[in-house]
């Protein structure tokens, strides 16, 4: 009874979260996109002209940057923003406030701002740019005082004003200021020139929570902390170490992590040889994490049965752990698994299961 109480509120938490960052963050989930009115034609408030103005100018795509937001009202309305991977005119963003992290992708196609994809609980890097899902219209040219569209759930997204006076900690700045009205709640986003979305508030009866930018950080990297784990041959157990891991935009996640597990801490044996790559590594909609190695991996791995039946657990452990799943599907070549000791067909997988591994 206790576990089940704990889920339950574990996952109306994540809810709540995901609920948060689809207000503040750009945009939620949504099926389709209504069909879009006029977009008005009121002049545009403020010293620009609209006709100069794209959506490019308010939304720009950077790389090795985290956005920093201070939040009012909710524990969840504070969270960091950072660009996991770039393409021309798109953008795979981790939104992390603490409580849940989302993946979301934005584009700029054909005079709109466009969510593409949102997927939440995304703890572990992998790249969803050319992921198809939900599209909604964030922003819409032309950039003028009027430009109104409307949302698949009924609610009216407006361009409210070209300029508006922002104070935030990170700075004052002149934003275009877009509300989204319906449901008996307003939510209004403020994007600066250059800069990005800068302040978002929701309103809903004397209710009101607002995000506020306070810091950007530029040439960062994303650091995950991840568990590797390791075998020791002589005391037929299996250790793990947590380690900070960098992530810079657009690297490949099978990569740096194979660079990073071909490292050995002292007191355990080695799991990837100096040669051992990876060259595919993704978790399927089955929740399986798909594992596949060079041929190296087994030429120089030199082990026993025992030393080898180690070696993939601790594969299963590592890999199972990064992306929250028990179930390692290792295949080598892009073929079954096969080697002097052990041999994996179709359908088989390793199980992840540490709970006899202990900390170095």
């Amino acid at each position: 009874m206790h576990k089940e109480v704990v889920r339950m509120k574990r996952t109306a938490r994540i809810l709540l979260c995901c609920f948060l960052l689809s207000l503040f963050v750009l945009a939620g989930c949504r099926q389709e996109e209504a069909p879009l009115p006029d977009a008005g034609t009121e002049e545009p408030a403020g010293p620009a002209d609209s006709t100069e103005l794209k959506i490019s100018d308010y939304f720009p795509i950077l790389q090795n940057a985290r956005y920093v937001y201070q939040g009012e009202g909710n524990e969840y309305a504070s969270y960091s923003v950072y660009n996991d991977y770039t393409a021309e005119n798109k953008v795979q963003q981790r939104v992390d406030n603490g409580g849940t992290v989302m993946a979301k992708v934005i584009a700029i196609t054909e005079g709109h701002l466009l969510q593409t994809f949102s997927s939440g609980e995304s703890y572990y890097r992998e790249d969803h740019l050319d992921a198809a899902g939900a599209e909604e219209i964030l922003l819409m040219e032309p950039l003028a005082a009027g430009t109104a569209w409307t949302l698949a759930d009924g609610r009216t997204r407006t361009i409210a004003n070209l300029s508006v006076a922002v104070s935030t900690p990170a700075g004052d700045y002149d934003a275009l200021e877009v509300t989204t009205a319906g449901n008996g709640d307003t939510a209004t986003h403020y994007y600066a020139k250059d800069v990005g979305l800068v302040k978002a508030v929701y309103v809903s009866g004397e209710s009101e929570i607002s995000s506020t930018l306070s810091a950007i950080e530029n040439d960062v990297p994303l650091t995950q902390r991840i568990r590797f784990f390791y075998p020791n041959v002589d005391e037929d157990r299996i250790y793990y170490a947590d380690r900070e891991v960098d992530f810079r935009t657009n690297d490949v996640t099978k990569d740096v992590i194979a660079g990073a597990y071909q490292e050995v801490p002292p007191g355990v044996e080695k799991v990837f040889s100096v040669n051992t790559a990876v060259n595919s590594l993704y978790r399927g909609s089955d929740g399986l994490v798909y594992l596949d190695l060079n041929q190296a991996f087994l030429t120089e791995m030199n082990a026993g049965s025992a030393y080898e039946a180690m070696i993939l657990d601790c594969i299963a452990d590592t890999f199972g752990s990064y992306y929250q799943t028990d179930k390692v599907v290792l295949t080598i070549e892009g073929g079954p698994y096969l080697s002097g000791h052990f041999a994996f067909g179709e359908g088989e997988y390793l199980e992840a299961d540490v709970t006899d591994a202990a900390p170095l």
